[in-house]
């Protein structure tokens, strides 16, 4: 069992968070009695998932399934409670401008999508998959890089919608206010299994879930708040590799 290694969580680390992902790590830490003392910050988070030294981090669904699922094993699925989804899943909100006439999921035939990143569940995968059962065409617009950078295309006119996952969209009311209120949701993405955490396939997956249930239990009220983290859930890999994998944008 190592005794350094990787520990990140970077999936949801925003200025008014950032406090709140190190308290929750270094509670799993010293529950688990072993670890890095801080989470990584400054490494790609392609090359953490990949570590065999990674002891603790949070990945997206469609980076799992297409890319880390034998490489890693699954220690949970936080439940973020939202409204509408089962625990431990979540949806993307699908957005556009507060000015837009857009009203439907149905009105965004031939508009242009901003998305985050061609390997995202939430920003890539769930709208490609929502727009193609409502029999809805769409354009292709800037790969911005994130979901913010997402929603401010959106908001000062370089595309016409985004899709965000919902716990980033209720962060952004919080991080980047102005942004959130000049854009209005008009559809919701079908549930899909919520941001998994996940370690290397050197360390002892029941051993880091129970110092994680013990963190998050352990939370202040307000950090768990911040988190909007209700607990974890046990979901078997299945529930993510049953979903396709759409094509590349």
């Amino acid at each position: 069992m190592i005794q350094g290694g990787f520990a990140s969580l970077g999936m949801y680390d925003y200025p008014h968070t950032s406090a709140a992902n190190d308290t929750l790590w270094e509670l799993a830490r010293n529950h688990l009695g072993y670890g890095p003392g801080h989470l990584t910050r400054d490494k790609d988070a392609w090359d953490i998932w990949q570590s065999p030294d990674l002891v603790f981090s949070q990945t997206c669904g469609l980076p799992y399934r297409a890319k880390l699922h034998d490489k890693v094993q699954l220690v949970g699925t936080p439940d973020y409670g939202i409204n509408g989804c089962p625990a431990g899943y979540y949806c993307s909100v699908i957005v556009v401008q507060n000015t837009s006439v857009l009203q439907n999921i149905h009105a965004l035939n031939n508009m242009r999508i901003a998305y985050n990143d061609g390997l995202s569940q939430s920003g890539w995968a769930a709208p490609y998959a929502h727009m193609k059962t409502a029999g809805v065409a769409f354009k292709i617009g800037p790969c911005t890089g994130g979901h913010k950078a997402s929603a401010q295309a959106v908001a000062i006119g370089k595309a016409d919608f985004t899709a965000i996952d919902a716990v980033t969209w209720e962060m952004l009311q919080i991080d980047d206010r102005e942004t959130a209120q000049q854009l209005r949701v008009i559809a919701k993405t079908a549930p899909t299994p919520a941001l998994p955490f996940i370690t290397s396939l050197r360390q002892d997956s029941d051993a880091i879930a129970t110092a994680v249930e013990h963190a998050i239990a352990a939370l202040p009220a307000v950090t768990r708040d911040a988190l909007l983290l209700n607990g974890l859930v046990q979901l078997p890999s299945s529930a993510y590799l049953e979903i396709p994998i759409p094509p590349l944008p």
